[in-house]
């Protein structure tokens, strides 16, 4: 619902703004409403965070430390220093001694962990894990200082595995050698991404309709699109496709070395079910052991195991027992 009134309020925005001889000022003004709406929802977010889970979480929000932020001007004050950047971490109110912790990347090329993960958060809490939210650069909600350095594969990466990182060190609930990744869509990219760049510092992965593939993304996806991706990466893929490639699972495939699930769907209207066959093609071919599971046609599409359906919540269970064989919650 928060999604659908930003979306419709911008919308309108935008048709005024159309409306006039375009401007720069007039742009920039419905970017800042934009970023100043998404603040507000988050706000509002955060607390709904303890309606949903706090009768079973202990819900904290911390801010840790990652690569230093791009800077106009390499020189000035502060240039270089780490950036810093926000995480929900959740306890079990129920936890006794040392508990596998599980790291939770949120989908979006700009996105954030909202409540809808209500759910599978109440889920990780019973079962006993303690979870760590990464809101990396590019994430909305807390305005251009992080929307604007949105950085697609690359340093967005590195914000994770600090989190995971940060998590080692401050919380003393954990224990360090049983640590999980897990993620849908740019989260399953981001669990990818992480566990091929840092094989050691992950027990296990899930990667639900992971984006896996950006070269053949860009192909069948809009020039709309692809123009997104140019700004974030620098160029358009077809003048740099070996670029797209570093930045895309499906040719990463000869770094597994974590045990990893993978799920995709037939009827995915977002990551096209190619992409995640190239992916788990490329694994086969390197030799790797994993699991995965292609659903035929499942209801939801995208979302088909994120939903309250009987196969949603079945599907679930599938990758909580393949977490639980090397987590021992």
């Amino acid at each position: 619902m928060r999604r659908l009134v930003l979306t419709l309020f911008i919308t309108l925005f935008a048709s005024i703004v159309s409306a006039q001889e375009p401007n720069k000022e007039l742009r920039q003004f419905s970017e800042d409403t934009e970023r100043n709406f998404e603040m507000a929802i988050k706000q509002t977010n955060d607390v709904l965070w303890y309606f949903k889970c706090g009768d079973v979480a202990q819900i904290d929000k911390v801010l840790y430390t990652s690569k230093p932020a791009r800077t106009k001007n390499p020189t000035g004050q502060g240039a270089g220093n780490p950036m810093i950047l926000p995480a929900y971490v959740f306890t079990p109110k129920s936890l006794h001694g040392k508990a596998p912790l599980i790291v939770f990347v949120h989908g979006g090329v700009h996105g954030d962990f909202e409540t809808s993960y209500a759910h599978i958060i109440r889920e990780l809490m019973e079962q006993g894990y303690v979870v760590i939210a990464p809101e990396y650069r590019g994430s909305t909600g807390y305005g251009d200082e992080i929307y604007d350095q949105i950085d697609y594969g690359g340093a967005e990466i590195d914000d994770v595995k600090a989190a995971r990182d940060w998590a080692v060190e401050n919380l003393t609930s954990i224990d360090p050698k049983r640590i999980g990744i897990i993620g849908w869509s740019h989260g399953g990219y981001q669990t990818l991404m992480n566990i091929f760049n840092w094989p050691d510092a992950y027990t296990v992965a899930y990667a639900g309709v992971p984006v896996s593939d950006l070269v053949e993304r860009m192909g069948y996806k809009s020039q709309g699109y692809r123009n997104i991706f140019a700004e974030f990466i620098g160029k358009q893929a077809v003048d740099d496709p070996a670029e797209y490639k570093r930045r895309s699972p499906a040719f990463l495939a000869a770094k597994l070395a974590t045990p990893l699930l993978v799920h995709t769907n037939t009827n995915d209207e977002d990551v096209n079910v190619m992409e995640v066959e190239h992916l788990i093609d490329a694994l086969k071919a390197n030799g790797k052991k994993f699991e995965y599971k292609i659903y035929q046609n499942a209801p939801g599409g995208h979302h088909f195991n994120r939903i309250d359906t009987k196969l949603a919540k079945e599907s679930r269970k599938e990758i909580y027992a393949f977490l639980g064989q090397y987590l021992h919650p």
